[in-house]
């Protein structure tokens, strides 16, 4: 029984090349794609698991402070029948339910007449507040 595995350096003791070919491929920096971060280029395939592993899989493609016009803010999502439940919490001194910043869905059911102002509203939602004596004001962009 074997009781201390041979380490692989050891079994190269007195190779020059250490299984390599031939002794000029592994005098520089060309057989490891470069230098420090040389060879991670978008296309290059070098050194790519130590740019996911130190930068994350973000670290390749387009960057978007280089995009022109401006980006729409992304809204929270609601659905009726939340608002419904949540009215108490969510209400304001005016009878107001103040949802900036969410887009309103027509899942669910308005029971009671609310005045809900939000960013913005699905066409079956602005119905089913219609159809319950409810009211959708939207902010207008201005």
């Amino acid at each position: 029984m074997k009781l201390k595995k041979r380490r692989k350096s050891s079994r190269w003791h007195g190779s020059q090349t250490h299984g390599r070919g031939a002794k000029e491929r592994t005098r520089g920096s060309g057989n490891q794609g470069g230098k420090g971060m040389a060879g991670t280029g978008k296309r290059a395939d070098h050194k790519k698991s130590l740019v996911f592993k130190l930068y994350g899989p973000d670290y390749f493609g387009k960057d978007k402070t280089l995009r022109r016009g401006t980006v729409q803010p992304k809204l929270k999502i609601i659905n009726l029948g939340d608002v419904e439940q949540r009215q108490a919490k969510l209400i304001d001194d005016k009878g107001i339910i103040n949802l900036d910043g969410y887009k309103i869905l027509g899942s669910g059911e308005l029971k009671s007449k609310l005045k809900i102002k939000a960013s913005a509203a699905s066409q079956s939602a602005i119905e089913k507040a219609k159809a319950s004596g409810s009211e959708i004001i939207l902010e207008s962009k201005e």
